[in-house]
């Protein structure tokens, strides 16, 4: 790639962050879908599977750490894990930090959840790769927020089909395929496009950025480890997931599993470039 594409496709990204105002008299008179008064769209997806699993909400037994600033201390990025296993009462937790609905505005206007977001729009949905979780079976799952349920979409059974499904769908980051369980989010664009239309997007990442932090501030109340990771093979990840890739598509993944600290060299050397380089 050139010089000269390359600061065109930077300019480009800056644009697309710009607040709206910077489009100036000629966007004026532009409308919305919502503001054409055509139907909005579901509020969530449709169950994928005949069966579904009900999660348990008994969260007052879990032991979490109970002051928000230790929870902030301990919030950090993990990528070595013990393969311990965790509970399905700790990843009933976790999906409802990250994306619980508490009630309904309206009757279907929209849903408030436990993380914020423009317009209440919520345009993600949440899969799950399962590994090590007492009770559920390795592999493929999608997440129910309006009745906080799982369903299974594809058995993984195999190990060694896991870690390589797990490495080629991050970009050869084997390390997360030690996670018990790995997050992948995708982005249904019009639930957010019908309210924002053009404008719709920018406010997205924002909106992924607060499910993530809850992910990470659930891991670290739980005592678990997590990380935030934005390397994905977007074709291979909506495959798996049964998604189209345009009206549907995966945008974000996250590893949990259980952490200890003797393992804290080995995070460590995560980053001995670091030292090596004298940066």
């Amino acid at each position: 790639m050139d010089e000269k594409t390359i600061r065109q496709r930077i300019e480009r990204g800056r644009h697309f962050l710009k607040a709206r105002s910077e489009d100036g008299p000629a966007a004026a008179d532009y409308q919305t879908d919502q503001e054409k008064k055509l139907p909005q769209p579901p509020l969530v997806k449709a169950p994928m599977a005949e069966k579904q699993i009900d999660l348990p909400r008994a969260f007052d037994s879990l032991r979490t750490a109970d002051d928000f600033f230790t929870v902030m201390m301990k919030r950090k990025s993990s990528r070595v894990y013990t393969e311990k296993g965790m509970g399905l009462l700790q990843l009933s937790y976790l999906l409802w930090a990250t994306q619980g609905v508490k009630e309904i505005r309206g009757k279907s206007y929209a849903t408030l959840r436990t993380v914020p977001c423009g317009g209440a729009r919520h345009p993600f949905e949440c899969y799950l790769l399962v590994q090590r979780v007492e009770g559920l079976a390795p592999g493929v799952y999608h997440y129910l927020p309006m009745s906080h349920q799982l369903e299974l979409l594809a058995p993984m059974e195999d190990d060694a089909a896991r870690a390589d499904f797990l490495s080629d769908s991050l970009c050869g980051q084997r390390w997360a395929a030690k996670a018990d369980v790995v997050f992948y989010w995708s982005f249904v664009p019009y639930r957010s496009e019908w309210r924002y239309g053009i404008y719709a997007h920018r406010m997205v990442m924002a909106d992924l950025g607060h499910v993530g932090e809850n992910l990470y501030l659930g891991c670290a109340a739980l005592g678990l480890g997590t990380c935030g990771i934005g390397a994905y093979r977007q074709a291979l990840c909506d495959r798996a997931f049964q998604l189209d890739g345009e009206e549907e598509f995966t945008v974000y993944a996250q590893s949990v599993g259980t952490i200890s600290e003797k393992d804290g060299q080995a995070e460590k050397d995560f980053y001995k470039f670091v030292e090596e380089q004298g940066l």
